[in-house]
């Protein structure tokens, strides 16, 4: 379906009921959240007549949903700007749309969104929780505050909480978060433009100039302390001693040479010959399709968008099992335990080294599991069940 035919869509069908959905989203930058709800809205049935609000900026996302015919608007929350201020302006925008249901995304949304909501009088509020490590190793102390009063008003603001991990519904209920108001809807990939493509691996490698002896092992994803992209170059330096011949392709905002803790773990890894920081990409699908292994070394994520996209192109992953990444990737690829960048490293060495026909056949494998679990025309039914049970809950409310 292309960008008109999505805009035809979203129009009102004469006589037929519409929902009314919002959606409240921290910020609409580059992300996985973020481009899963783009996938989302993308694919909604035309009896959703979906709104976003971001508390943010448009950032890169925002136009891309704009363009599908669905509003959006930003409130311009920034750092250090006062919350009451956003939370007054987000309270008057829900009492003039009066949506039937809000769904709030991340955590920043889910506590000034839902609150808001609760206040404006929306009868129906959805939440998500889309992290999987809430450890204070791994995540500021500010964010960590949000998370726990999340969890006290777990109870009272939210209908329905929906998790993108079975991992991060486990670790929210651990934290204090309403067990019996969770429900596990997994990320989706687009297997049309996520695929194996011969032509893509080729054009690639000529722009970086490899060899045709060259293996290519990629990390893709935004500079973020979670990710571990210090870790990742601990084990491209190990593997670089075994496989000289091997380079690594980096992309995702923050992913350049002007960033100075990364060019650090780069220098000292030995392998920056090999190397190449690409920085922020529009062009993901082509650079997975040419790679030969995927690496997360991660030490945090509740489901990693970057596997199954990976998957989808015909490439194994190998992974630190957090969150639900070593069921996501099962008997397709390799899990160590987080930290393990030894492993990781003889893991990459391991797959690099099977016949061609092995690493293809292992491919081959992957795509067919995100195929049989993580379509996203299947995710996007179960995305507008959950819609629906909340809409239910809020017209028995109003009876």
């Amino acid at each position: 379906m292309g960008i008109a035919d999505i805009r035809i869509c979203r129009k009102r069908v004469p006589g037929r009921l519409c929902m009314k959905l919002l959606i409240i989203i921290t910020d609409l930058n580059v992300g996985g959240a973020e481009r899963m709800l783009l996938k989302v809205l993308e694919r909604l049935d035309t009896r959703f007549s979906p709104n976003v609000i971001s508390l943010g900026t448009l950032g890169d996302i925002g136009p891309r949903i704009q363009a599908l015919g669905i509003p959006v608007e930003a409130l311009g929350m920034r750092p250090g700007m006062l919350i009451p201020i956003v939370f007054s302006r987000l309270v008057r925008r829900l009492k003039t749309i009066k949506p039937d249901v809000v769904h709030t995304w991340m955590y920043h949304a889910d506590l000034v969104g839902g609150l808001a909501a609760r206040i404006a009088g929306v009868k129906a509020i959805g939440w998500s929780i889309r992290h999987g490590n809430l450890s204070p190793k791994v995540n500021k102390r500010t964010t960590l505050a949000v998370i726990r009063a999340c969890a006290g008003l777990s109870r009272w603001v939210p209908d329905r909480i929906l998790s993108c991990s079975e991992e991060a519904r486990k670790a929210h209920i651990n934290f204090g978060n309403a067990a019996d108001k969770i429900v596990v809807v997994p990320n989706g990939f687009d297997l049309a433009r996520y695929k194996p493509d011969l032509a893509a691996y080729a054009s690639v490698r000529s722009e970086l100039g490899l060899g045709e002896d060259a293996s290519l092992v990629g990390m893709i994803g935004r500079f973020d302390q979670q990710k571990n992209h210090t870790g990742f170059f601990e084990a491209a330096g190990l593997l670089h001693k075994k496989m000289p011949s091997t380079h690594f392709l980096l992309a995702g905002q923050g992913i350049d040479d002007k960033n100075s803790e990364l060019m650090r773990a780069v220098h000292a890894s030995g392998a920056g010959g090999v190397t190449h920081l690409l920085g922020l990409r529009r062009d993901i699908p082509r650079l997975m399709a040419a790679l030969d292994v995927l690496a997360s070394p991660a030490h945090g994520e509740a489901f990693p968008n970057v596997l199954g996209e990976a998957m989808a192109c015909g490439v194994p992953c190998v992974v630190t099992d957090v969150g639900d990444s070593a069921y996501i990737v099962g008997d397709t690829g390799r899990a160590l335990p987080p930290g393990d960048m030894a492993g990781l490293a003889a893991a990459l060495e391991d797959l690099l080294a099977l016949p061609a026909a092995e690493l293809a056949e292992l491919g081959e494998r992957a795509r067919a599991r995100v195929v049989e679990h993580f379509e996203i025309g299947n995710v996007v039914k179960r995305y507008e069940a959950f819609y629906d049970g909340l809409a239910e809950i809020g017209r028995n409310r109003s009876l």
